[in-house]
C-alpha cells in the first residue's frame, strides 16, 4: 500500500473512532437514561452535526420510543429521516433561515416541560451555527455577518464561541434557562481540543465562557469590533443574565484525543501522537510539522490532532485543514525518502467547500507547476481549494456523521 493510500486509511480510522452512535450506546451502559416522572416525558433535542446517529442510538435504547418526544437538528449535508423523531436541517458554518427556524422549535419544546418531564440533550460539534437564536434587536443577517467576521478574523474555536455565546437566547446556557423546571442531562461529542464543555457547540447545557465585557475587550483586541454589525456591539453592550443558568448533568462520551489514539494503535509501533493540541495560526502549525518531519526517521508515522486558525487575506475559496496541507508542501524541504501529509477535518468538511481537507506529498509542487498554478499566489489569497484541486490533492470524503476536529497524518517512507 502507498503512503497516501495508508494516511487515507489512517483517516478513515479516526473519524470510525468517533461513531456518535457507537459512542453514545457505551455512555448509556454507565450513564442510563433518566426517567420522568409519573405524567411526565422525556424530551430529546439532538444538535449538531452528529445529531442523527445520536439520536437514533438513543432511540435504540429506549424501552417505549413513544414515550419519548425527540427533536434533531444537523447540517444538510447528514440530514436524512429518522424513525421516531422530527429531524430539521439547517446551514453551517454560516446560520441560516432554516436554523433560525429549527431553534424556534427548539425553545417551544423546552418551553412546554414541565417539572415531571425530563430532558435529554444529545450535542455534538456544529451546534453554534445550526442553532441561530439571535438576542432581542439582532438579525439573522447580523449573525450571520458576524459568523463570517469571526471565520476570517483569527480567532480559536474557544472566542468565537465566546463571542457566540453573548449573541444567543440557547447557548451559553440558555438551553437550560429554556427547559427549566425540567432537569437536563446531556451527552457531548467534543469537537473541540481540550473538551472545555461551554465552548462545544458554544455550551448549550452549560454556564458561558465569559462576561459581555470581556467579550467587548476580546473583539477590540482582535480588532474586530468596529467591524461588527451596530446591533451586535449594542447587544454585547447589555448587561449580561442576572441568574446563572440552572445545573444539568453532563457526560462527554468522544473526543479527538481518543480519535488519535485509534490512528495510533491502527498504524502499529512505528507511530506516535506527535501533539494532541495542534492549534494557532496555520502558518505556525505547518511550522511545526515541518520541524517534526525534519526529525522523523524512515517508515515513521506521525500524529496531530487539533483545530488550527486561518486569517483571510483574499478572496479565494478554502479551509483551515487544506491552507496547512498546502503550506506544508510547498515548505517542506527534501527529506532524502518519500513522505505525505493528510490534514482532514472529521466532519468531512474544511471551511465552506466540499472537501474534508488536502493530501500531499513531494510531488505537489511539480503538479502545481505542471497545471500552471502559480501556488503562491493563491496561498495569498486563501484560495488553498483551487490549489489542491489542481494537484488533485484534495480529500474528499463527503458528510462523516461524527466531528471531533481535525486529524493530521504524517508519513515517511523508508
Amino acid at each position: 500500500m502507498g503512503l497516501r493510500d495508508r494516511a487515507r486509511q489512517l483517516f478513515d480510522v479516526a473519524c470510525r473512532a468517533a461513531d456518535p452512535g457507537l459512542a453514545l450506546t457505551r455512555a448509556l451502559r454507565d450513564a442510563p437514561l433518566p426517567r420522568p416522572d409519573a405524567g411526565g416525558r422525556l424530551i430529546v433535542v439532538a444538535v449538531g452535526k452528529a445529531a442523527v446517529p445520536m439520536a437514533e442510538a438513543l432511540i435504540a435504547a429506549l424501552p417505549d420510543p413513544a414515550q419519548a418526544v425527540v427533536l434533531v437538528v444537523t447540517n444538510y449535508e447528514n440530514a436524512r429521516p429518522v424513525a421516531g423523531a422530527e429531524v430539521m436541517a439547517a446551514g453551517h458554518p454560516v446560520p441560516d433561515a432554516n436554523g433560525a427556524a429549527a431553534a424556534v422549535a427548539v425553545e417551544r419544546l423546552l418551553a412546554a416541560a414541565s417539572e415531571a418531564d425530563r430532558v435529554v440533550a444529545l450535542v455534538s460539534g456544529g451546534g453554534s451555527a445550526l442553532l441561530p437564536a439571535p438576542v432581542d434587536g439582532v438579525t439573522l443577517g447580523d449573525k450571520a455577518a458576524t459568523s463570517r467576521l469571526l471565520l476570517g478574523g483569527g480567532l480559536d474555536i474557544t472566542q468565537m464561541n465566546q463571542v457566540r455565546q453573548g449573541l444567543s437566547r440557547l447557548k451559553g446556557g440558555g438551553f437550560l434557562r429554556a427547559a427549566a423546571p425540567a432537569p437536563v442531562c446531556g451527552f457531548i461529542l467534543s469537537d473541540v481540543i481540550g473538551d472545555d464543555l461551554r465552548v462545544i457547540a458554544s455550551g448549550l447545557t452549560v454556564a458561558p465562557i465569559a462576561t459581555h465585557a470581556a467579550t467587548r475587550a476580546l473583539l477590540r483586541e482582535a480588532g474586530l469590533w468596529d467591524r461588527l454589525p451596530p446591533s451586535v456591539r449594542t447587544a454585547l453592550a447589555r448587561p449580561d443574565p442576572a441568574t446563572a443558568p440552572p445545573p444539568a448533568r453532563n457526560h462527554l462520551i468522544g473526543s479527538n484525543r481518543l480519535s488519535l489514539e485509534a490512528v495510533q494503535a491502527a498504524a502499529g509501533p512505528s507511530a506516535r501522537i506527535a501533539s494532541d493540541r495542534l492549534t494557532g495560526d496555520v502558518a505556525d502549525a505547518a511550522a511545526i510539522i515541518i520541524a517534526a518531519a525534519r526529525e522523523a526517521e524512515a517508515d515513521a508515522c506521525l500524529i496531530f490532532g487539533g483545530e488550527t486558525t486561518v486569517t483571510l487575506r483574499g478572496t479565494g475559496l478554502g479551509g483551515r485543514n487544506q491552507e496547512l496541507a498546502l503550506r506544508v508542501a510547498l515548505a517542506m524541504p527534501d527529506l532524502g525518502r518519500d513522505w505525505c501529509f493528510l490534514s482532514g477535518g472529521t466532519d468531512g468538511r474544511d471551511g465552506p467547500t466540499d472537501a474534508a481537507g488536502g493530501l500531499v506529498d513531494a510531488g505537489t509542487p511539480r503538479r502545481l507547476r505542471d497545471a500552471g498554478v502559480d501556488a503562491q499566489a493563491l496561498l495569498a489569497d486563501n484560495d488553498s481549494h483551487r490549489a489542491l484541486a489542481a494537484a488533485g490533492d484534495l480529500l474528499l470524503t463527503g458528510a462523516t456523521g461524527t466531528n471531533v476536529a481535525d486529524v493530521q497524518i504524517l508519513l515517511t517512507g523508508r
